[in-house]
């Protein structure tokens, strides 16, 4: 049984978005059953903007970050101060949940990843629309390379704008490595390299924005440039869709 839940969410100069994001995760936190602790943590990283200031007013824990930091030690600087503060509860039930600033969770994104955590699952990554169709010339090449991903497993990607672990399992296998790009990737496969039960959950969603200068290099919106064929020569599928096959985890269908 899920006794904590804790949420990470990494932000640099998000004063636009994060509004937004911490409101509707106020209401998904809501749903779960009350005898759960709950705690969000915000890592304002190098913000030139309000962001700080937002996230504490709205009831969230901010984590300021000063130096140059890649995402993947930003990630890591919110789980820790999040987990030090649940620490009173059992490491196996505690839940580590992560979103990013410029997406909304549905109502029932804490509700529908706590209930895999109950069943068993030791990390559940879910699903990201887009909050807007991209340009025409892209839109095919995305959906293309999401089917490419399906698997009878389930969705087949990792977002680490929707994704849990189980406290017990994170600190086992290191959690989130300071690496610049893909440390959502990275520490999925670990997980499953480990032997824990890890799972893609169709019906946990979130809806993420389809802007194209993101803050993680090499992350969504650089996918979606070159999608959109910024900065792109010849096979419009070519150097994203690689980028996609060398992330993917080993299917969990093959025996975990």
């Amino acid at each position: 049984m899920i006794t904590s839940v804790g949420v990470l969410i990494p932000a640099r100069d998000e004063a636009t978005h994060l509004p937004n994001c911490l409101s509707a995760l106020r209401e998904a936190l809501r749903e779960l059953p009350p005898g759960i602790e709950r705690r969000v943590c915000v890592v304002a990283d190098r913000c030139r903007d309000d962001t700080a200031e937002l996230a504490a007013k709205a009831g969230a824990q901010v984590c300021v970050n000063t130096h140059d930091l890649t995402i993947g030690a930003v990630r890591a600087l919110g789980a820790r101060h999040l987990l030090s503060g649940l620490n009173h509860h059992a490491a196996t039930r505690t839940l580590l949940l992560s979103t990013d600033a410029d997406t909304v969770v549905e109502r029932d994104w804490a509700v529908r990843h706590v209930r895999r955590a109950e069943a068993g699952w030791d990390a559940v990554a879910g699903t990201a629309q887009l909050d807007s169709r991209l340009v025409a010339a892209a839109q095919p090449h995305y959906e293309a390379l999401l089917a490419q991903a399906r698997n009878p497993a389930g969705h087949g990607n990792v977002y680490g704008a929707n994704l849990s672990v189980r406290a017990s399992a994170y600190r086992t296998v290191g959690g989130f490595l300071p690496i610049r790009t893909a440390e959502d990737h990275d520490l999925w496969h670990r997980l499953f390299r480990a032997g824990f039960r890890v799972a893609y959950a169709d019906e946990a969603k979130v809806t993420t924005s389809a802007r194209l200068d993101g803050r993680a290099p090499e992350g969504l919106s650089a996918r979606l440039r070159t999608l959109g064929g910024r900065g792109h020569t010849g096979n419009p599928n070519g150097t994203i869709a690689r980028r996609y096959r060398a992330a993917r985890t080993p299917r969990p269908g093959d025996g975990r």
